[in-house]
């Protein structure tokens, strides 16, 4: 009998459990997304104005970037693996079916040659009658005929155990190349992580760099106030009204996410760069790729990459009053969509400092303390 591959897949995976394949290919789906947002933000990135900010950010993007292209390696890894497992247990099965048919077709051809062939004139003579003997010469015949059976069943899963093993190999090969491949992605990783880390290092040696990197937030912050302000202007049937009043929901806010406070509202020294800044909003820490929620009815009026910001999405609510969401993981509402509060507006998305959300509150395009606005304060 053939000894096939399958009877090493102990050894080759032993402790490793099967993932499923639907969900490996889910989360496939998903790295490919990544890929694309973060692809799309570089792409945003080249019509910006050179700058420390433009920098930090591309490179920072390209870590991103790498980071994927590792998860996506360790899945398609992780994918190959649960495949040379499949393959293993339908090698166990069929291996199985065979030894059993030959064990059984072993038996057959014993009590057949116990018996000896039906015509054989001895063994009528042994019979009382005529009848017998044809009764004994139609069990030989139907014990050839299942004797044919089972060789021909043998030869089928024979066959199909080799293609098992040609499939096999093929796997194994791939494997070999994933894992050559997610150790050469994750080198890379690591040289974009030393990058980055290097030059946010430099840049706190560096007073011009800092000055100037103030100078852009500043610059940053003058412009998304005319952004809002230009929000306000708008024939009065597209102006968005909400049910309930923006106003009266202060001090009953939800959360737009789970985490704890980065940065509070106001004036900050930043710890790496050493600049003065002033935070219009809330920075939040929370998970990579957590769900953001609308804290309020609101009608999506911008939803797109800005400068710094990144993907950004702001909400109308009407009689002057909007939410900032900013520093998302790519966009996932368009503009015109309506959201009812908890629904939706993105996911947290990564910065230089780890998984931010940003979270404004303005009115006329000035800056409230979202703190004083929520009914569970973040911490």
């Amino acid at each position: 009998m053939r000894r096939g591959l399958g009877l090493l897949l102990p050894v080759i995976l032993l402790g490793q459990s099967a993932q499923d394949p639907a969900a490996l290919r889910q989360k496939l789906a998903t790295i490919q997304g990544r890929l694309g947002q973060v692809d799309q933000q570089l792409a945003a990135l080249k019509k910006r104005r050179k700058g420390v900010l433009v920098e930090i950010q591309g490179i920072s993007l390209q870590r991103d970037r790498a980071r994927a292209q590792v998860d996506g390696a360790r899945l398609r890894r992780d994918q190959a693996q649960s495949e040379v497992q499949v393959i293993g247990r339908e090698q166990a099965r069929i291996q199985g079916e065979v030894l059993k048919l030959q064990g059984d077709l072993r038996k057959q051809v014993r009590w057949m040659q116990a018996l000896g062939p039906w015509g054989d004139v001895g063994l009528y003579a042994s019979f009382k009658d005529l009848d017998a003997w044809l009764v004994r010469g139609r069990m030989l015949a139907w014990a050839r005929l299942q004797e044919r059976k089972r060789l021909e069943q043998i030869h089928r899963l024979q066959g199909d155990l080799a293609s098992k093993e040609k499939a096999l190999k093929e796997v194994l090969a791939r494997l070999a190349n994933e894992e050559k491949e997610a150790a050469q992605l994750q080198a890379a990783l690591r040289l974009q992580e030393e990058r980055l880390n290097g030059f946010l290092e430099g840049l706190q040696k560096d007073e011009a760099a800092q000055k100037q990197v103030q100078a852009e937030l500043a610059e940053e912050a003058v412009q998304l106030e005319r952004l809002l302000a230009g929000l306000l202007v708008k024939p009065k049937g597209e102006v968005f009204e909400a049910a309930v009043g923006f106003a009266t929901l202060h001090g009953s806010l939800p959360q737009p996410v789970e985490g704890t406070l980065a940065q509070g509202f106001g004036e900050h020294l930043h710890p790496r760069f050493h600049t003065k800044t002033v935070q219009s909003g809330l920075l939040i820490a929370a998970s990579s790729g957590a769900t953001v929620a609308a804290v309020a009815d609101g009608k999506v009026v911008y939803a797109d990459y800005y400068q710094s910001y990144g993907p950004m999405v702001i909400l109308e609510h009407g009689s002057g009053w909007f939410t900032l969401y900013t520093h998302l993981l790519g966009l996932q509402v368009a503009k015109g969509q309506v959201l009812k509060a908890g629904e939706t507006v993105g996911a947290v998305g990564d910065t230089v400092d780890g998984p931010r959300l940003g979270f404004e509150i303005r009115h006329q395009a000035q800056p409230q303390d979202p703190q004083k606005w929520l009914k569970k304060k973040y911490r």
